[in-house]
């Protein structure tokens, strides 16, 4: 496994990246919005015929195993996968090698794929509002503590490999 370890000149750096919310509780938060509004106003927008269940959870199952991956690859190279953690190491292997936000995209799949098999676009919709939080409540912030703490060693691994796809 590849890995980068912390600056020592980092020490005085907060000790994780003080996310305004836990990506598993935005996550949750957007499919009880999305079917809550489907409840509300329900809005089917798939052709009857396309087999939607079957297609969905095949996206969702994809999306899942991804995000199984990177969370595997980061618990194999000994750093923390909670926001609420401290990072120990630049997970450089596994889907960090396209994306610095696999967990993330598997997260989009997910919902994406919930509403294919639920034939429910409110929780497309609700991939808007989750995307911006985690866009600028999450990964901005994870980069900024990244980069505190680990420095050039981030900056490159920044320049190398994409934010998303």
């Amino acid at each position: 496994m590849s890995e980068i370890t912390p600056n020592n000149t980092a020490a005085t750096a907060p000790t994780t990246a003080q996310v305004i919310i836990r990506p598993p509780l935005a996550w949750a938060l957007a499919v009880v919005a999305g079917f809550a509004l489907d409840w509300l106003e329900p809005l089917p927008f798939l052709p009857d015929d396309l087999p939607a269940g079957l297609l969905g959870a095949l996206v969702f199952v994809l999306a899942l195993a991804l995000a199984i991956w990177a969370i595997d690859t980061m618990t194999r190279a000994g750093t923390n996968v909670p926001t609420n953690r401290p990072t120990t190491a630049i997970v450089e292997s596994g889907p960090y090698r396209f994306t610095r936000n696999p967990i993330y995209m598997g997260m989009f799949g997910g919902l994406v794929g919930l509403a294919i098999a639920f034939d429910n676009p409110w929780l497309l919709v609700m991939l808007v509002p989750f995307a911006l939080v985690i866009r600028y409540g999450v990964v901005a912030r994870e980069e900024a503590y990244l980069e505190r703490k680990f420095g050039d060693a981030y900056r490159g691994y920044r320049r190398r490999v994409r934010r998303w796809l």
